[in-house]
């Protein structure tokens, strides 16, 4: 659909509530394990934007940080009756089966249809353009999604190149049927991908490709391995692309966006992205300071933080943007909802 046909039907996708959890346990750039490696709490700074992020302790998982945010935004909506769960994540409780179905049982939401999305840093946006698909079709009048991350539960401690970046958090949205006119209305989405780039983000052991079940591959390799300087650049590329490509479907001047979240990955993609985009400095916001890298979890978390400050007025135009490995992007345009987030969640 069109986005003039999307408005001329006067029908939108509409998120209404928002939630989130981040889990209690703080490590700062000084602090044990990232204080082993080789490497200044400075360093960490100035090369990431990172002060501090959240990893969760020993047996708590995905599907628990999903729960806590999941329940959340559906108080934040008023418990509306969900149609579809959609949870995204690289790190789900099981390979088998997926996580999103014991959530939506634990949220007592019946047996609704819930399935998992892998779509790494750029989920929430995958997420939400199948969320926008469901209700703009017919198929669904309300969904709740999930974007949740234990990544330090994939991440190699004394591997500076990801130890220092990733962390773990959740957030979620309840996106429901109404209209284009709308505070929180999807207005158009964007995505794409090059598998010929799965390189640039890869768990190599434990999938069917290399199962491991023996446990005798090298730990390095049940772990998420980077490669930072190409993730740097592709990252750039592709949001920059999908960001001016979105624009120009809307007819949307860059000029007249109040609100441009990117991916949490580091602050220099975020700078540099923007800065080719061409937003205004009033209208880039970011968390990834206190939070760090919490792939498909950034963007919900930034949006659930601008909320709860009331920093951006209610139906500013806004741009979500997002790159992750497989290599898959993503970019989502909306008006700012009008919404209180749940007490419940980001502690």
């Amino acid at each position: 659909m069109t986005s003039e046909e999307r408005m001329a039907s006067h029908l939108a996708s509409v998120v209404s509530g928002v939630g989130s959890f981040l889990p209690p346990r703080i490590i700062g750039n000084q602090d044990p394990p990232l204080s082993e490696l080789d490497t200044t709490a400075e360093w960490i700074r100035s090369r990431t934007g990172i002060e501090r992020r959240r990893w969760v302790d020993p047996g708590t998982s995905t599907g628990d940080l999903a729960l806590r945010a999941g329940r959340g935004a559906l108080r934040s909506a008023g418990d509306p009756v969900v149609d579809l769960v959609v949870l995204t994540t690289t790190t789900p409780d099981h390979h088998s089966p997926a996580t999103a179905p014991w959530v939506a049982a634990q949220l007592g939401l019946g047996t609704v249809p819930a399935f998992d999305i892998a779509a790494a840093c750029s989920g929430f946006t995958y997420g939400l353009a199948v969320a926008d698909a469901w209700i703009i079709s017919g198929a669904a009048q309300c969904v709740l999604v999930i974007a949740a991350e234990t990544l330090s539960t994939i991440t190699d401690p004394s591997d500076r190149g990801t130890a220092v970046v990733f962390a773990d958090g959740a957030a979620a949205v309840v996106v429901r049927a109404g209209r284009s006119d709308e505070p929180g209305a999807i207005q158009g989405v964007l995505l794409g991908s090059d598998g010929t780039r799965q390189d640039l983000a890869v768990v190599n052991a434990g999938g069917s490709r290399r199962p491991d079940r023996e446990g005798l591959a090298d730990p390095a390799d049940r772990c998420l391995r980077m490669l930072g300087p190409d993730m740097f650049a592709h990252a750039v590329r592709r949001m920059t692309e999908v960001s001016r490509q979105l624009l120009e479907r809307l007819d949307w001047p860059v000029e007249s966006l109040g609100a441009f979240i990117g991916h949490q990955a580091n602050q220099r993609i975020l700078d540099k992205v923007a800065d080719l985009v061409g937003v205004p400095a009033a209208s880039r916001f970011a968390n990834i300071r206190e939070v760090g890298n919490t792939s498909s979890a950034s963007i919900p978390l930034v949006m659930r933080d601008l909320l709860d400050g009331e920093a951006v007025p209610c139906a500013t135009r806004t741009l979500l943007t997002a790159f992750g490995g497989g290599a898959v992007w993503g970019a989502v345009a909306l008006t700012w909802p009008d919404v209180k987030p749940s007490v419940e969640g980001h502690s």
